[in-house]
């Protein structure tokens, strides 16, 4: 049973900085496609940034490319999101998921294991 376990979401100011982490417990995640993605109140589930299973691929949302960065330990079968320059518009729950197909989707039905998410607020 694979399992994701989000960590490093809290309350920040703008313009401050966050790291997230998700851990993989299960399945084989060296060969996973990982994507983070994030929920505000009242706004559907959106593709946030993907990473493939080498590392050597990434790909971001327009609305965070420059300020977000998605990288990979498969020794540590996890993976993080640095965020910087953050804003308001940033607040929301952030989810790790695992696509074990390689789909590389920027949409949710593309990822078939998630994590329980983590809260990110950014206060003005």
């Amino acid at each position: 049973q694979v399992q994701l376990v989000e960590s490093g979401g809290g309350l920040v100011q703008a313009g401050g900085s966050l790291r997230l982490s998700c851990v993989v417990s299960g399945g084989t995640f060296s060969v996973y496609f990982m994507g983070w993605f994030r929920q505000a109140p009242g706004k559907e589930r959106e593709f946030v940034a993907g990473i493939h299973w080498s590392g050597g691929s990434t790909y971001y949302a327009d609305s965070v490319k420059g300020r977000f960065t998605i990288s990979r330990d498969n020794g540590k079968k996890t993976v993080y999101l640095q965020m910087n320059s953050l804003t308001p518009e940033d607040t929301a729950v952030y989810y790790c998921a695992a696509d074990p197909y390689g789909l590389a989707s920027r949409l949710p039905r593309g990822y078939n294991y998630w994590g329980q998410g983590t809260q990110v607020t950014v206060s003005s």
